[in-house]
């Protein structure tokens, strides 16, 4: 199977395109054409995978030149395998043709080229195993934290935003 695909590096695919798989994969990004136009637009360079010319996967990675990262690599599910249990948690999904794997490999080969010091992954419970593959350690003394955009700073009497060059 893995003879059959082609993978493409690029900077820019089209959004039509992009937006047509993140829809069949039911991923949240197609919420607003203006958030996936922002998306493709701070992407350093994405690996799209495809079988006889159908998008069936993609990988891309982010940088501000220092670090990099492998910030997505989705698969079709009808290209990911069979159900498997994996070392640190249960999976669904499995790269048993390595389809997944060479995509981020191609992404990550890009962000060394382009002089990148570092390069992290954040790896959500099943895809831990995924990037130990690739050769990501996890991070010690790192706790990870997110702050959704919605959610109001509490203030802390100190200076204020106008005061602040």
């Amino acid at each position: 199977m893995f003879e059959e695909i082609q993978f493409e590096k690029t900077v820019k695919p089209e959004p039509q395109e992009i937006l047509a798989f993140y829809e069949r994969q039911s991923h949240p990004t197609t919420a607003g054409a203006e958030k996936l136009q922002r998306m493709l637009d701070n992407t350093f360079c994405f690996v799209l995978a495809r079988q006889q010319g159908h998008l069936i996967g993609l990988a891309r990675g982010v940088t501000d030149g220092l670090w990099g990262r492998l910030a997505e690599c989705k698969l079709d599910p009808a290209f990911q395998g069979p159900a498997c249990i994996t070392r640190t948690d249960g999976r669904v999904e499995h790269d048993t043709s390595g389809i997944a794997r060479q995509m981020a490999v191609l992404v990550i080969k890009a962000l060394r080229e382009s002089g990148v010091e570092k390069i992290d992954a954040l790896a959500h419970g099943t895809e831990v195993d995924f990037c130990e593959e690739l050769g990501f350690k996890k991070m010690r003394g790192v706790v990870p934290m997110e702050l959704e955009a919605s959610v109001e700073i509490p203030e802390q009497g100190v200076a204020s935003p106008s005061a602040v060059a």
